[in-house]
This record gives C-alpha cells, structure tokens and sequence, in this order.
C-alpha cells in the first residue's frame, strides 16, 4: 500500500493533526505545506523531512499531485480554501466550523457534491470517548426517549485562547457562539437525533470588554502567550486583540426538528475548564462528570431524592492522544475515508447544522434575543452525503 501523498493548509496550533497524518512507510506522508508565518519553512522541514514542499501561497498546491488535504486555517478562510480544492478533486480535511455562515456551508456542501469530491468535517468530539458513551446509552434506550438535553461549557482559559487573535474579531468568526459552539452543538444534534430549527440567543461582552490593553499578535501562536498562572482573575488579563467584539458569555435555546428542546450556556472567564452535558429522557437522566480525560457518566432511571451515586455509574478511562484520545481516532477516520469513501461518524451536513444553529443564535443575540428559524439544507444534498461520498 503505498503512501497517500497530503498537504497541509496552516501549520498553527491545530497543526498538530498534521504529525498524527505523516506516517511514512505506513500509509500516509505530509509531503506539502502551506502557511503564512516566515518560521514554517524550517519548522515544515523540521517536522516532514526536508523534501516537503513549503509555499505561502495554497493555490501552488492545487496542482500537486495531492491525495487529500488538511485545512486548518483560521475560520474565515476554510470557504475559499475548500472551494478551491474542492474544484481541483483534491479530497478535504477541513477543521470545524465548517464555515462562519450557514451560507457558506450550503455553498461548501454543493461545490463536494457537484465535483464528487470527498469532503471531512473535523468535529472531533464525535470520537471523545464520554460522548460515545452517551451515545451509545441513548441508542441502548437506557433513559427512554430524548427530550431535552442542556450542555454547561466552562472555558477557563478563554481569555488565553480567544481573545488574544483573530477568534475575538467576530469578522473572522462571526462569534464564539459558533465558533467555540459547533463542538457541542454538533454533539447535542447527535446526542439528540434531530437539528435545531428555531434558536434564541442572549449575551454579551461582560468581563474582556472592560479591559483597555490591546496588542497585536501577527507572528505569534496562542503557545506564545500562554500564561495561565499570570492571567487570574480574568480582568487581570493583557494584550488583547486590537479587535474585541465577540460575547465572552452567551447562550441559546434551541428546538429541535423532532421536538427535543436543549439549551447550550459558554462562559470565557470560568476557573475551570470543562463541558457537563445533561440528557433528560422519558425514562432517566444521564449527566457526564469530567470529559477529555477520565471522565464518568451518571444515569439516575428511579424515583427518589438526588444521589450522587446514582443508579448507574460508568467510568470512562482517559484514551491516550491529544482531546482526550479523540484527534488520533479523527485523523485514522479521515485517512481510511481518503482511500475508501462511504459513510463517517463525523457529518458534513451535521457541521453545517451546527454552524446554522449558532449563526442564527448569533443573530438573535445581537437583536434583542428574538427567535429566528433555521432553515434545512437542501434536501438533495442531505441525501448525497447521507447515502455516503463514493
């Protein structure tokens, strides 16, 4: 089995999913990369081996004879970079949000379809292990029916990780909503077999929004910055973004298409740092405590007063590999994808569901919280990546 030959489209933080892609001799080779930082043709040579092709520019790669390829660029950029390589047959990795806008999904999803090209969403949390574990509970019927699921998102270092780029400029994102969101609206679709339909949104720029230091990062990598002992209380936070303009606290409802209804709350400035994800069924409750590395799943099925023990408890072991174990799972689906096609966990029309429901959770935020429908795709696409990309 020889080697498929990859490219690379931005060799940032989420590059890392590049050294878990290069295998050589066992099936896989990052042969090109492709990034703006004057650093990466050392560090490309140094990570790939130094006949790895190295360019600022992705459209030299088009033409290079590429298996697939792994776009994990800034969000506002996936569009045209997709596009382009969809157009070229060259079979895409693109990192999640699939786009900013539910727009620029639709058109994403038609451009696969219309040129036959494999297209992969990296919604890595489909492969955390305490997800699985839900899912797989949920399938079993282990609390009934879903009808309602809540999701709880601490992001303690937010502040380090989101409001010192390019995520904190909501032209660049359309905001953390969606961008820090999709994770876990994708999982609550999932989780609750349908897609959001009508959404409402609140929130603001609580906490950061006081904060007058900026300074601009151009060159730097978050790693650069980092300084999580430094930066507590958040408002001792420094060297912001030039640009500030996205909700350090938001959160929406959302019905879904089947009549679940869920609600999903994000907070940038938590001490710690987590998801607890409430299932409520016709016959049970189930509540994940922990969630990349070890983690446990509760499911209380009997009347009674709280219990921490609950009725059932599952444990759910840390899986070695970055995400708690998720992205080296992602990158082997993605692979066996390139070479075989067919049906993956991980969804292209689900990524754009969960850009949908957060871009017009966004919408409504910025309006006065009031409802706006999401639309669904187009049917006909729906049906082509369901009946899996040949």
């Amino acid at each position: 089995m020889r080697d498929l030959r990859l490219g690379v489209i931005g060799l940032g933080v989420r590059g890392e999913l590049a050294n878990l892609a290069h295998r050589p001799a066992a099936g896989s080779r990052v042969v090109a990369c492709c990034d703006l930082d004057p650093k990466m043709p050392a560090d490309a040579q140094q990570r790939f081996g130094p006949d790895v092709i190295v360019t600022q520019d992705h459209r030299e790669l088009l033409n290079a004879g590429l298996d697939g390829v792994l776009v994990l660029t800034p969000d506002h950029t996936h569009e045209p970079i997709v596009l382009d390589f969809l157009s070229h047959e060259v079979p895409v990795f693109v990192e999640k949000p699939l786009a900013i806008t539910t727009l620029g999904c639709d058109r994403i999803l038609a451009a696969a379809r219309t040129s036959g090209t494999r297209l992969y969403v990296g919604h890595n949390m489909r492969h955390l292990p305490v997800v699985k574990t839900m899912r797989r509970l949920i399938v079993a019927g282990v609390i009934g029916q879903v009808k309602a699921i809540w999701c709880r998102h601490f992001v303690g270092h937010g502040g380090d990780f989101y409001f010192k780029d390019w995520h904190a400029d909501r032209r660049k994102t359309t905001g953390l909503l969606l961008q820090k969101g999709a994770h876990d609206l994708d999982v609550i679709h999932w989780l609750a077999g349908g897609y959001s339909r009508l959404v409402t949104g609140m929130g603001g720029l609580v906490v950061y929004g006081d904060i007058q230091s900026r300074r601009d990062h151009t060159g730097e990598r978050m790693t650069d910055w980092l300084a999580p002992d430094l930066n507590w209380p958040p408002h001792r936070q420094r060297d912001l973004n030039p640009v500030v303009d996205v909700e350090d606290l938001s959160m929406m409802q959302m019905r879904l298409d089947n009549g679940v209804l869920a609600s999903y709350q994000q907070c940038h400035f938590t001490p710690d740092y987590w998801r607890n994800y409430t299932i409520i069924g016709s016959e049970g409750r189930m509540e994940n405590f922990g969630d990349a590395d070890d983690a446990t799943v509760k499911v209380w099925n009997r009347r009674s007063d709280y219990s921490p023990d609950a009725d059932e408890v599952i444990h759910v072991p840390a899986s070695s590999g970055s995400h708690g174990g998720a992205d080296p799972r992602l990158i082997d689906e993605f692979l066996d994808f390139v070479r075989h096609g067919g049906t993956t966990i991980t969804s292209p029309v689900a990524a754009r569901e969960a850009v949908a429901a957060g871009y017009a959770a966004t919408r409504s935020l910025r309006s006065g919280s009031r409802p706006v429908a999401v639309a669904p795709p187009d049917p006909a696409l729906v049906t082509y990546f369901e009946t899996g990309q040949l």
